[in-house]
């Protein structure tokens, strides 16, 4: 099952409006965790290529009128209600937070590319909004493909200009009291998280533990480091499972059983 995106956002719920600028954190607490904007446009992301219309604004709206109330941004809500939705040059990390499951999909990088735009353009038409949905789907290709840290590291940084050459203990000091959630101010860092991690916990620790954007920035992370680790502890998927209704657990089921290699 290709959760490894949903479960970094489910468990960096509670810590978006309380950061915890630390690796020691209960992953789950019962009357508060809960699945975000993030999980809810990355099943939606999902659905949208398993249907038989590759129509994201489509899926987008549909999803979002759902499942109300999980956090959208207010630029997002106004688009999602109208009629004639039109791309508002955003550079916010929602491009970012929806794309990993393209970077499942395709046997090239340039169709990981070109697709994590169309993904990201029907709203996140700036270029920045279009670089982080591109280089968090690139990272996720390059690792479901077998490339290595350094190797992704160097794509990244060479093609998209983020400088990762920063490590989460030197971020994480000051991080917080500057942290936005635009694709430049978090798709770097959720990017270092993977690259610093040990595994998959460790990278939404790691993630979390700079504050900011939590859910978001776990978010992206995790769906890295699931394709790079291919291994999430049972008892975070099992807890997560739980937490989702059955009709997002099917989309799921249907694109993990059709992609994940």
């Amino acid at each position: 099952m290709i959760l490894g995106a949903i479960c970094g956002d489910i468990i960096g719920s509670v810590y978006e409006r309380c950061n915890v600028l630390s690796m020691d954190f209960p992953l789950f607490k019962k009357l508060f965790t809960r699945f975000t904007d993030d999980t809810v446009l990355t099943v939606a992301t999902m659905d949208c290529q398993l249907g038989k219309t590759k129509n994201y604004t489509l899926y987008y709206q549909t999803y979002g009128k759902h499942y109300r109330g999980r956090g959208y941004g207010s630029l997002f809500i106004k688009w999602m209600f109208s009629d004639e939705p039109q791309p508002y040059n955003s550079f916010g990390n929602g491009s970012a937070m929806r794309v990993s499951p393209i970077g499942w999909m395709y046997d090239s990088l340039e169709e990981t590319l070109a697709e994590a735009q169309r993904s990201a353009e029907v709203t996140h038409n700036h270029p920045e909004g279009i670089k982080g949905a591109q280089a968090i789907a690139a990272c996720v290709f390059l690792a479901r493909t077998g490339k290595k840290k350094k190797e992704i590291k160097e794509y990244v940084s060479s093609t998209f200009g983020y400088d990762l050459g920063r490590t989460i203990e030197e971020i994480r000091p000051s991080y917080h009291i500057g942290a936005n959630a635009t694709c430049q101010g978090s798709v770097p860092e959720a990017i270092i998280s993977f690259l610093d991690s040990t595994d998959y916990e460790n990278a939404i620790r790691l993630a979390i533990s700079i504050g900011g954007d939590s859910d978001t920035i776990a978010c992206m992370a995790g769906g890295i480091a699931e394709a790079y680790y291919r291994e999430i502890p049972d008892e975070i998927v099992n807890t997560v499972l739980d937490m989702l209704p059955q009709q997002m657990k099917e989309v799921i089921e249907e694109f993990s059983a059709k992609y994940y290699s």
